[in-house]
């Protein structure tokens, strides 16, 4: 199933993508797309129902990101052997893991805004995942059992903050608007091999990254297993899973984002996001 959530800000609507393409209504059948729908059980049931009795919504609505409720907004750093040679660094022997602020989630296509002065915004294209039943020290064998699905993330970054102020990446990587997730969730019986997708993001038009999650470091399932060992991960989790090369902060000269600058980035599968860069707004 691909899910989404559909409408204005702070007041979407739980809907589905149909075989065709088309937007249908699940607002009769639950309130919203969050922790409690992600268990395999509830998802059982949604893909039990027959979706052309649901309503077609018309026209093009906003789409939100798919998910509410996300509890932590887990991120993985470096985890392509060519994203971390474009960016000087050694290959790491563990995942690097660090948080993202679950406030800077917004819509796939929502404006991405520029911190106050900054001058060193970049992008990432990059594999979600997202957790659908509890995982505390889940082997890597079982890991993929405990993901509900998967969606595109575009994991912003300004670059100043990430490295320059302090060492850590966290305040680099939480700022509002940093966290497009989206246009859908979609669930794991879609997408059995997630080590095999292609993804990209052009710049203003122009095709500045293409990878494919084959090159990963580290699998979705070492993901999983790796981080439930160091934290319970609960239903609603969001685990963006690194990218690969060609990042603003690796071309030569460095490329950062302006504001005017439009995205479009996707991962195979999993749709695509649009986004103009806009100036900072208190």
């Amino acid at each position: 199933m691909k899910l989404v959530r559909y409408g204005s800000p702070g007041q979407e609507k739980p809907g589905l993508i149909d075989v065709q393409g088309r937007l249908r209504d699940l607002s009769g059948v639950i309130s919203d797309i969050g922790p409690g729908q992600l268990g395999d059980d509830a998802l059982a049931a949604l893909r039990r129902l027959a979706t052309a009795d649901l309503p077609e919504v018309q026209g093009a609505p906003r789409l939100g990101s798919p998910l509410a409720g996300v509890g932590k907004f887990i991120a993985i750093g470096l985890n392509y052997a060519d994203h971390a040679a474009e960016a000087g660094l050694p290959i790491p022997a563990e995942p690097i893991v660090f948080m993202k602020a679950t406030s800077c989630i917004q819509g796939p296509d929502d404006p991405v805004m520029l911190p106050r002065d900054s001058l060193k915004t970049d992008w990432e294209v990059e594999l979600g995942v997202v957790i659908g039943t509890r995982a505390r020290y889940v082997l890597e064998a079982d890991a993929l059992s405990h993901v509900a699905g998967y969606c595109t993330v575009n994991d912003l970054s300004e670059r100043e903050y990430q490295i320059e102020r302090g060492g850590t990446w966290d305040k680099g990587k939480g700022c509002d608007t940093f966290g497009p997730l989206g246009p859908w969730l979609v669930t794991r019986d879609e997408l059995p091999d997630p080590q095999d997708l292609a993804m990209w993001l052009d710049l203003n038009g122009r095709r500045v990254q293409s990878g494919n999650t084959r090159t990963m470091i580290f699998s979705v399932a070492k993901i999983v297993s790796y981080v439930s060992q160091f934290m319970t991960l609960l239903p609603g989790d969001v685990i963006t899973t690194g990218t690969p090369p060609g990042v603003g902060m690796g071309m030569k000269p460095p490329v950062f984002l302006r504001e005017g600058d439009r995205m479009a980035l996707g991962i195979e599968g999993l749709g695509e996001q649009h986004q103009a860069v806009v100036g900072f707004k208190p």
